[in-house]
C-alpha cells in the first residue's frame, strides 16, 4: 500500500517588536506538526530570508542539497543545528538525511515525501507573502533587492553588499553591511574589512524610502560615514583605514 504524501506549510513567526533580541523564524509544519519543536530547543528556526526567495535552498532539484533549518542561539559550532537534505525524485520532493552535528544520536525525524507541485506552490506562496513584515523589514528587503540589481553602484567605491538587516528588537531602523574591497573567501589571504551603516526608517511609503536610501548609499563613498565592524587591524592598515577600538579582530 502506497503511503500518502506528506503536506508542508511554512509558518513565519515574528517575535514581539522592540523586545529582547529574537529573530524572525520560518518554521516548517509537516502534516500540521511543528517538526522542529520536537527535536531542537537550542535556538530558532532559520530566517525566511535564508530559506525563501527565487534562489532559496528549499527549492528541490535532482541534485541533493543540505539545508540548515535551525541553529543554536550561540552558533552551530557550540550547541548544534538541524540540517536536512532536500532532493527531487520524480514527482516527489524528499526530505531525508537529518543531521545535528552536536548530537551523536542523530535527529529523530523520518523521511518526508512531498508531492512536488504542492511543495513548490507552498514555497512560492511563502516567498510572496510579506504580510508579516513591519515597515523597516520591508524597506530592508526592497533596498537589498535594489542594491543587488545594480552592484556597480557600490563597486564604484570598492564595496560589495553583504546584507541589509532589520532586527525586530530595533523596529525603526535598518543596518546595511558592506565588504571592502570584496567579501572574504576561504583559502585567500587578501585584506578585507566589513562596514556597517545604521539608518532610521519612518512610516512613509517603503518604495519612496528605498529610492532615497539607495541614492544616499551610492552618491558618495559609504565608507566615509559607515563604521568598521569586521576584519582586522592589519587589514585596516593595509587598506588605509583607521581601526576602531583596541587591537584584535572585530
Amino acid at each position: 500500500m502506497t503511503t500518502a504524501p506528506h503536506r508542508l506549510s511554512l509558518r513565519v513567526v515574528v517575535p514581539p517588536l522592540g523586545t529582547t533580541p529574537a529573530g524572525v523564524e520560518c518554521r516548517p509544519i509537516v502534516d500540521g506538526r511543528d517538526i522542529l519543536a520536537d527535536v531542537f530547543h537550542e535556538g530558532p528556526a532559520a530566517d525566511p530570508g535564508r530559506l525563501l526567495g527565487p534562489n532559496a535552498p528549499l527549492h528541490a532539484t535532482d541534485v541533493p542539497r543540505e539545508v540548515r533549518l535551525a541553529e543554536a542561539a550561540c552558533t552551530e559550532a557550540c550547541c548544534g543545528a538541524v540540517h536536512v537534505t532536500v532532493r527531487r525524485e520524480g514527482p516527489y520532493v524528499i526530505w531525508s538525511g537529518w543531521r545535528n552535528p552536536d548530537d551523536a544520536e542523530g535527529v529523530d525525524l523520518p523521511e518526508f515525501r512531498f508531492e512536488a507541485a504542492a511543495y513548490g506552490a507552498e514555497i512560492q506562496r511563502a516567498t510572496a507573502d510579506h504580510s508579516w513584515e513591519w515597515p523597516a523589514r520591508t524597506v530592508a528587503r526592497l533596498l537589498e533587492e535594489r542594491l543587488r540589481e545594480h552592484p556597480g553602484r557600490l563597486a564604484t567605491w570598492d564595496c560589495e553588499l553583504h546584507a541589509v538587516s532589520a532586527p525586530p528588537w530595533k523596529p525603526e531602523q535598518i543596518t546595511v553591511f558592506l565588504f571592502h574591497p570584496s567579501r572574504p573567501t576561504t583559502g585567500q589571504d587578501h585584506p578585507w574589512l566589513q562596514f556597517r551603516m545604521t539608518m532610521p526608517i519612518s512610516g512613509d511609503d517603503p518604495a519612496v524610502q528605498v529610492e532615497s536610501l539607495a541614492a544616499r548609499l551610492t552618491a558618495g563613498d559609504p565608507r566615509q560615514v559607515a563604521e568598521i565592524c569586521g576584519g582586522s587591524r592589519e587589514f585596516a592598515d593595509r587598506l588605509g583605514h583607521p581601526w576602531p577600538g583596541p587591537r584584535g579582530r572585530a
